[in-house]
Order: C-alpha cells, then sequence, then structure tokens
C-alpha cells in the first residue's frame, strides 16, 4: 500500500513580514539567556546591598591595612642596608631586640602569637634587627623571666667568678661562653624591650622591681601541709593503700604526662619595695620599653563591639606601626610623672590615682577582659583548675610603681622628623592589591607586551644568508 503524499505547506501571504528575533543578539550569540527587563525584587535588592557593602568595607579594610604597615616597614627598611662595623672581622653582633608575649585572659597562647604576626613582625623584619622571644603560657611565666634575667644580671656584677657550677648551666649562658670563646663581641648599646598587651605590661613591671628590688635568694619553701584526711580514711575503711595494689589493678588513666616545670615563687611582695635597698651597680637608665596594644575582647553579647573592630583594624595597624617604627629607630624618652586624676577606665585603678605614665599605659584593655580575673580563687577548686601552680596573681592586681624604677625606664617614641618622613612614603598599588586585581594586572601587562611591543632584530648579513 502507497504511502499518502503529504500536502504541500502554503505559500505565505504577500502583506505578512517576518517577526524580528528578540533579545540582543550579541547575548544570544554567545548562548546566554536574555536579561529580565525590570529589576530584581524587594528582597533580592536588599541582599545584594547588605552583602555588597560588607564585601566592600572588608577589602577596603584590608587594603588599607596593608597599606599601613607597608608605610612604617618602607620607613625602617634603610636599617638593614647599614653594615656592621668594619673592624669587627664579621664577629660583630647586630642589634637585638626582646619581645614579650603571653596568654591574654580568658585564651591561649595562639591569639598573641597571630597578632604579632600580623601586626608587629612585618616592621622587624624590614628593618633587619634581630629579636628573641620570651612567651608565657600561664599568668606569671614572663614575670619569673624577667625577675630572673635581672638577677642573672646583677649576680655577673657583683661577682665575677663565672656561673655557680653546682648549677646546671642555662641555655643563654652556655651560648654566651660559646661567643666569649670565640672572641665574638656583644652589641654595645641600646636594645629594648616590646611588650605585647596590657596582661604582660604588667608582668612585665612586676618582673623589674622583683629582679632589681628582692633578694637573689629564692624564698624558702613553705612546709607541706600534714595529710590527715587521707590518714583518716585509710583507717576507716581498712583498706591497703594504693602503693600496695598490684600495677596491673591500676587503671591507664592514672598514667599523665610529665608536668611542666613549677613557676618560681617571688622573691618580694610589692609592700617589700619602699623597705629594699636598690644595689649601686644598678644603671641610670634601663633599656627602653615599648607597650603594644593588644584589644582582646570576648563573648556574644560584646558582638557590635567586635564588629567595629574588625572593620578598623587599619587603625590598629597604623598606631601599631607607629610604635614599633619607634622601637627599630631607637628613638625613647623618659616616662613622664602624670598629674592626679581619679582614674576610672581601669577596674584596678578604680581606687587607686596613678601618678607614673607606666602605671596607665593600656590601661583600657583591662575593661576587656573576663569576669573570672577579677575573682578569688576558691581554695577547694585551685587544685582542679590548676590556679595552684601559679604562686601570685599579677593581673588582677594593681600596678606598684617603686619611684627608684620607674625614673630609670625608658620609653621608645617617634620623633617629629621621622613621622613626617614617613607621612611622604608612597605606597605602591601592587604591594596592597589582592590576588585578583594583581593577576589582571599581569594579563594585561603580558597582553600589552606581546601586542604593542616590537622585538628589535639584528639585520642579517651575507654570511648568514649564504
Amino acid at each position: 500500500m502507497a504511502e499518502p503524499t503529504p500536502a504541500p505547506t502554503p505559500p505565505p501571504a504577500a502583506n505578512t513580514v517576518p517577526k524580528a528575533p528578540s533579545g540582543n543578539p550579541a547575548l544570544r550569540m554567545l548562548g546566554l539567556p536574555n536579561l529580565p527587563r525590570k529589576l530584581p525584587s524587594r528582597n533580592w535588592m536588599i541582599f545584594w546591598a547588605i552583602s555588597g557593602a560588607i564585601t566592600a568595607a572588608v577589602v577596603y579594610d584590608k587594603r588599607e591595612k596593608k597599606r599601613a604597615i607597608a608605610k612604617w616597614s618602607h620607613a625602617v627598611e634603610h636599617l638593614a642596608k647599614e653594615p656592621l662595623p668594619h673592624d669587627s672581622l664579621g664577629l660583630a653582633q647586630p642589634r637585638k631586640l626582646t619581645i614579650y608575649l603571653s596568654s591574654p585572659p580568658g585564651d591561649g597562647l595562639r591569639v598573641a602569637q597571630d597578632h604579632y604576626t600580623e601586626y608587629v613582625k612585618p616592621i622587624l623584619a624590614a628593618s633587619g634587627l634581630d629579636w628573641e622571644f620570651v612567651q608565657g603560657r600561664r599568668e606569671g611565666d614572663v614575670r619569673a623571666y624577667v625577675a630572673e634575667r635581672v638577677r642573672r644580671l646583677r649576680r655577673s656584677q657583683e661577682s665575677n667568678d663565672g656561673p655557680d657550677p653546682t648549677k646546671e648551666p642555662t641555655r643563654e649562658e652556655i651560648v654566651e661562653a660559646f661567643r666569649k670563646s670565640r672572641g665574638i663581641k656583644e652589641y654595645d648599646g641600646v636594645r629594648g624591650d616590646i611588650v605585647i598587651g596590657r596582661h604582660t605590661w604588667k608582668e612585665y613591671l612586676r618582673g623589674l622591681h622583683e629582679g632589681w628590688l628582692g633578694p637573689l635568694a629564692p624564698p624558702p619553701e613553705p612546709e607541706p601541709l600534714p595529710l590527715q584526711s587521707a590518714e583518716a580514711s585509710e583507717s576507716s575503711t581498712g583498706d591497703k593503700p594504693a602503693e600496695d595494689k598490684p600495677a596491673e589493678e591500676k587503671p591507664a588513666a592514672e598514667e599523665k604526662k610529665p608536668k611542666r616545670p613549677p613557676q618560681p615563687r617571688p622573691h618580694n611582695t610589692t609592700a617589700d619595695y619602699p623597705s629594699a635597698v636598690l644595689p649601686s651597680l644598678a644603671p641610670n637608665a634601663f633599656d627602653p620599653s615599648a607597650p603594644i596594644r593588644e584589644p582582646h575582647l570576648l563573648g556574644f553579647l560584646n558582638t557590635p563591639t567586635r564588629l567595629y573592630r574588625f572593620f578598623n583594624r587599619r587603625k590598629l595597624a597604623d598606631e601599631i606601626g607607629r610604635e614599633v617604627a619607634a622601637v627599630c629607630l631607637c628613638t625613647h624618652r623618659e616616662y613622664q610623672l602624670l598629674a592626679t586624676e581619679a582614674d576610672s577606665a581601669s577596674p584596678t585603678n578604680s581606687g587607686v590615682q596613678p601618678q607614673y605614665e607606666q602605671e596607665r599605659e593600656l590601661d583600657w584593655e583591662e575593661k576587656d577582659w573576663i569576669k573570672s580575673i577579677w575573682k578569688e580563687d576558691d581554695p577547694k577548686d585551685a587544685d582542679a583548675s590548676g590556679a595552684a601552680e601559679i604562686p601570685e596573681k599579677v593581673h588582677a592586681k594593681p600596678i606598684v610603681m617603686d619611684p627608684r624604677i620607674a625614673e630609670r625606664m625608658r620609653r621608645f617614641q617617634l620623633r617629629p622628623e621621622d613621622e613626617e618622613r614617613a607621612s611622604k612614603i608612597v605606597v605602591p598599588e601592587e604591594e596592597v592589591e589582592g590576588w585578583i586585581k594583581g593577576k589582571f594586572r599581569q594579563l594585561y601587562r603580558w597582553s600589552a607586551s606581546k601586542a604593542f611591543e616590537k622585538k628589535k632584530t639584528a639585520p642579517l648579513e651575507d654570511k648568514d644568508v649564504e
């Protein structure tokens, strides 16, 4: 059976006009859909406006923070090009700083390390100076280190017999003895200390007073309390003591890791300052110091303040950069004696009127500390919380300054001419731009070099043609 032939299509009418394709022809050739002819809805407009504003604020603040750090890095980078003394035969030591940082109240040491890496380290690395770390994981570690360092200096000044042979030498004494045997001279000049945070600043000042005004001999150890409760429990139950039980019955949880060495007890108290005698060999001026701010705020209810600080990190970078640049340039002054005023910014100074500038340094940071810092430890919970390992609480106590120590301290401060020179530094855009903008700049330069730059070729000689 034959298939039916399809009916022919009718010819188009003479008066009909072909319909023009709708949409952008360029987008249609690229296979993209047509753009909408109306604005997004109100909810989408609010979402994109808020997201764009937050993104722009974060990007702008991050770029300006890089610009501030780069400006102060350029202000001190000429120090890295200065040569060492030519008569030292390569055995001279560069200027060496000491950086003190410790765990902020209620947090760990990693927060302080990140703060140092982000704001302080780039400027120190650009200056070419050397530095050493003093890190405190617990409250009082910095105090104990500073005091022991001062006592070691006093022993070396008072006795020329060398280190005590009955004690094991420390790492610093081993390095110092090796350098003396090789004829390596120590840096003869002003060094300096960088103290990060109010909590570290309190321990630093307490360690200075303990080292210079306290005795060299350690205080006597307190007598251990008799274990009456343990004996009573053993006699009442009649069980065997723990050491008589077989070792296999003891749980594996009792095998604890070795504990860190105990923190040295302070050699004096703040009440002993007036009656203490300052050593006659004490210098007239100590090495200058620079307290660096470290804002640290915790808590969900403090979210608005934390967001404000997060979007204004460029100001923090500029203030810290100015302080670190003054340390690198080694410009310092004496601490001033301030007027007597009631200070309500610091909880520890509410009833005390500070007299010295050291007492007011970074005192506003104490308002951000957690409330448990100001609470007294319960002796029942001291063993469980580890507070018994800290012989002295420094953070919650007010700073007590002795006039003999306060007058010998110096503070790093930038000179007006150095600050004016730094204000004229122009940071190139390439140093502060992000990864995306940097890649677009590289792509533009590569395409421009391929399209517009012509290579200069030498004309061919006759021997090359042959």
